[in-house]
């Protein structure tokens, strides 16, 4: 009977123990899932992947009676002319702007539950997504790929709602492509106190006469900037020399702190100040209401400074400088940051970093993305249509003079001043470089990755203007290098010489015969082939000059020569000798 009980309790108890072990094991499984998951950006998905996405969040957060949205198919066909069409889209881009938001993080407390601000952040993405994709329903607006990760949204929010000053990262090529204005809108809404600086990294590729241009409308704008290249930093902390494409009259330091390229010490002096200075206003207005992470800012010993932005801006690059070591990974392909990072310069600044994101935009395809290096290049599908973007922004010239190759001149019946084709530059970059693929015709993929590398690295100088003024194409070609002027050859300027005498209305006839055969307006005339000749019949054996001493000229003048006749003797027959 005891011996029952005994057996009897043990299995409870190894029962028990085995329950608790399993439990053990599946709360180290999730909490394992939690912590080790993998941060991806997602700024693409198909069309049946977002109708699951959104049926899920749906099931989960709102309730079965709530609208779905109402897809309407436009079936009138009436055609409009391009410049209608770009009309129309200009005022659509203005009537929709507003619609174009960052996602608010709805408002939490301390005391709210972890299943209960994740319900509330989805609820509020969930319906933040919902609002871009009527808009992506308008044919008459085209809306750039976008990030749409939750998780990557959210380490957004926990940097604007740490740092005093919120630094956004741009190009100095585009600065108006990689700003986000209401990022700044969603900064003042956090903490009006806060405010916004535009670091624009790459200015090294920048003339001086352009960065005067960007200053002024900066200031016209009140727009708080600062110019910087933290290329050029790193280069300077290990005592290298940083090559530019521009001349050195427009690498010179200018006395203007408006358009100064500045320093690692400058800048980390700049930022501090500006960050100590909002700090300084928001304890001035300590009665005003503030929310729960705002007062532990505050609170804290040293000031945060942000870095936001696109990816592969340089933000990375810009902390790695300022910090002087390798703090952040840092490649070409955008997205290598997967979570925000704090690092602690002093006992008074204190550096955030987070990943890059892809803001909601218009008026941009998505192979401008790929050639600003929004999007990884690996990624890309369609070779030309991005290599073209890079075709119309750079002029004919600088992409011949940094190549060094000939690209092929417009016909006689097209515009001049047209940008070079993309098969035409690949074809042109491909031949000089020998890229052949495995099926015997030019390797465009591999041309077309290195000319987008080179675009981005800055090797083919270009840039954009601000609103309201020309560029200056002139200035792009006189402040090439002098390795890239002399990129033609002696033989090429002596063929071009010799063609500029030859008559253009043989060229411009074939030009025309080849433009009405193209569109069917006459017919292709057969050529006969002349067939190569072998290599050993084509060295001639030197000929012989013949004896034409028989023939003599003529005294009368009447233009027939004269021919000697030799009369033959009469044959007489045998002569008998008597």
């Amino acid at each position: 009977m005891g011996k029952n009980e005994k057996t009897g309790l043990g299995r409870a108890l190894v029962r028990q123990h085995n329950q608790l072990v399993q439990q053990t094991k599946e709360k180290g499984l999730m909490y394992k899932r939690q912590q080790k998951k993998v941060l991806e950006s997602v700024t693409e998905v198909s069309d049946i992947d977002a109708i699951v996405e959104q049926a899920d969040e749906a099931d989960r957060l709102f309730s079965l009676d709530h609208p779905a949205p109402n897809l309407l198919i436009d079936l009138d066909g009436n055609e409009i002319t391009p410049e209608q069409g770009r009309e129309q889209k200009r005022k659509e881009e203005a009537l929709h702007a507003g619609s174009l938001r960052v996602p608010r993080r709805p408002v939490w407390t301390p005391q709210m539950s972890v299943e209960e601000l994740d319900n509330n952040e989805r609820q509020a993405f969930l319906t933040w997504r919902r609002s871009l994709a009527r808009l992506e329903e308008n044919d008459k607006l085209l809306l750039t790929p976008f990030e749409k990760n939750l998780d990557i949204w959210r380490q957004l929010w926990r940097v604007v709602e740490r740092s005093d000053l919120l630094v956004m990262v741009v190009d100095a090529r585009d600065p108006l492509f990689y700003r986000c204005p209401d990022l700044e809108v969603y900064a003042r809404e956090v903490d009006k106190h806060k405010r916004t600086m535009l670091l624009v990294n790459k200015a090294d590729l920048l003339p001086l006469s352009v960065r005067e241009k960007w200053a002024n409308y900066f200031c016209s704008q009140d727009i708080l900037f600062v110019f910087w290249s933290a290329k050029a930093a790193t280069a300077a902390t290990e005592g290298k020399n940083l090559s530019s494409p521009w001349t050195e009259d427009n690498l010179h330091e200018s006395e203007d702190p408006d358009t100064k390229i500045y320093g690692r010490i400058e800048l980390l002096a700049r930022l501090q100040s500006e960050a100590e200075e909002i700090v300084r206003l928001r304890k001035s207005g300590s009665n005003d209401s503030r929310s729960g992470s705002v007062v532990g800012n505050s609170a804290s010993s040293n000031v945060v400074v942000g870095f936001v932005g696109y990816p592969n801006v340089g933000k990375s690059s810009t902390i790695n400088a300022l910090v002087g070591q390798k703090k952040t990974g840092v490649t070409s392909t955008p997205g290598k940051t997967k979570h925000f990072q704090t690092l602690i310069m002093s006992d008074e600044l204190m550096l955030c970093d987070c990943p890059g994101l892809v803001f909601p935009s218009f008026s941009s395809s998505r192979h401008e993305m790929i050639a600003s290096g929004v999007l990884p290049i690996d990624r890309m599908t369609e070779n030309r249509e991005a290599v073209q973007v890079v075709a119309n922004r750079v002029p004919r010239h600088v992409i011949e003079a940094v190549y060094r190759i000939d690209l092929p001149k417009p016909k006689s019946y097209e515009l001049q001043s047209r940008p070079p084709l993309a098969a035409e530059f690949l074809r042109a970059y491909c031949a000089s470089r020998g890229y052949v693929a495995s099926s015997g015709l030019p390797d465009e993929t591999k041309a077309a990755r290195q000319i987008l590398k080179d675009y981005i690295d800055g090797k083919l100088p270009h840039y954009q203007m601000p609103p309201g003024m020309t560029a200056e194409e002139d200035n792009v070609g006189n402040v090439l290098p002098e390795h890239h002027k002399s990129g033609s050859s002696d033989d090429e300027n002596s063929e071009d010489d010799e063609g500029e005498d030859e008559p253009e209305l043989d060229h411009a006839l074939e030009d025309l015969n080849s433009f009405d055969i193209a569109n069917g307006l006459a017919t292709k005339k057969k050529v006969a082939v002349r067939k190569p000749t072998a290599p050993h019949k084509q060295h001639k054996k030197t000929q012989r000059k013949k004896d034409r001493s028989w023939r003599v000229g003529n005294d009368g003048g009447d233009g027939m020569p004269v021919v000697r006749v030799f009369q033959k003797p009469a044959n007489t027959g045998p002569v008998k000798v008597g």
